[in-house]
């Protein structure tokens, strides 16, 4: 090879290498992978949560400016058991940021995630209540979310396998995307899509165009389409209407309504289905629901007791394991007919006093013969 040949290449690598030195600084000093980083475990720490990472977060440039986090734990405040962890983190930045705009991030992506319910379960516990007025305004969130290979596990049991969740950005009057996939400890896939538009509308978080698809396996599919609004504490109404496909039994309609608490009842749930051999009309009190499911699952011990709720179902068949059930009734509420030794006996009948006989008429005397004299 030539003199000249080789010193235009050494030239020209030492150029390239000194170039790409001069970016990789550059992209570290206006991506601030330090100041970013301190500000998303500021924000957890908001929430009551402790954000560490197993290495600085490095910058990356393509295919599109991002924060790359290793080794990520995501612990609630002075606890032992972590909620999350994972192997991997991506916080994509817009080109804006380069720039030395304001930081925006674009989506945020999380591979490998380990989420424990005990420890999430835990942390929620411990939140304090939500407000009790709807809120003004919806708030934005520029960042998509995007999780791949998750598992949710509660100690050592694993509960949801091979998670796939991706969600859109979140902004008032427009559509955000949810989608979840799993699969159960028996490897049965389940997935999950969601669509909505939120907005404020006369003081009132307002849900429109709810699109909801659940399937599960490739034996159940549940497709609700409706609306939903909240004005604050128990003041929320929805009311979701659609079907339910069952591979083995045939189509269901079926509803969901939730109906606003008033000075005589509570907030309540309806539930309808209308299908061959399965009918039910249950209407269930979702805060009572919920704090009899919790007594199930008490420290102490389960505490068995019937279920809050009113209503009526006839279920044909039920299959849950080993186990079957056929011919289900159940009656609740106000739709339990009145036994017999709780129906009021009829009312005495009063005696009927006997009327007094009529007197017949009397009879008029026969009239005595007037005697008759005569003379001699």
């Amino acid at each position: 090879m030539p003199r000249w040949l080789r010193l235009t290449l050494l030239i020209a690598s030492s150029a390239t290498l000194l170039l790409v030195a001069v970016a990789l600084t550059a992209v570290h000093l206006l991506l601030q992978p330090e100041r970013i980083t301190a500000v998303l475990q500021t924000q957890a720490r908001a929430a009551g949560l402790e954000l560490n990472l197993a290495s600085p977060a490095t910058p990356a440039l393509f295919p599109r400016p991002a924060l790359e986090l290793q080794g990520i734990t995501l612990s609630a405040q002075g606890a032992n058991m972590p909620i999350l962890l994972a192997a991997r983190g991506t916080l994509a930045l817009t080109w804006r940021t380069l720039l030395g705009k304001e930081t925006v991030i674009s989506q945020m992506a999380i591979d490998s995630p380990r989420v424990d319910l005990d420890a999430l379960q835990s942390w929620l516990a411990h939140l304090p209540s939500g407000p009790a007025s709807a809120p003004t305004e919806i708030p934005r969130i520029d960042a998509g979310v995007r999780i791949t290979r998750g598992s949710l596990v509660r100690g050592n049991e694993l509960l949801l396998g091979d998670v796939e969740l991706e969600t859109g950005q979140l902004a008032a009057n427009q559509p955000f995307p949810l989608t979840i996939s799993a699969k159960d400890a028996q490897g049965i896939p389940t997935q999950l899509r969601l669509s909505l538009t939120p907005s404020i509308k006369n003081g009132a978080l307002q849900l429109d165009n709810i699109a909801l698809r659940l399937s599960h396996s490739t034996t159940l599919t549940l497709q609700l389409a409706g609306e939903a609004r909240w004005r604050g504490a128990a003041d929320a109404s929805a009311l979701l209407s659609g079907k339910l496909d069952h591979a083995d039994s045939g189509q269901y309609v079926t509803a969901i309504e939730l109906m606003p608490a008033n000075e005589n009842s509570p907030l309540m749930l309806g539930l309808k289905l209308d299908g061959p051999n399965n009918h039910a009309d249950l209407r269930l009190p979702p805060l009572a629901l919920a704090d009899w499911w919790a007594e199930l699952d008490h420290d102490d011990g389960p505490t068995l007791a019937v279920p809050p709720g009113s209503g009526h179902a006839e279920i044909a068949r039920i299959d849950t394991g080993n186990i079957t059930i056929e011919g289900l009734t159940i009656r609740a509420g106000s739709d339990v007919p009145a036994s017999a030794a709780s129906v009021a006996a009829p009312a005495p009948t009063a005696p009927t006093k006997a009327a007094p006989a009529k007197a017949a008429p009397a009879r008029p005397a026969p009239a005595k013969p007037t005697p008759v004299s005569t003379s001699p």
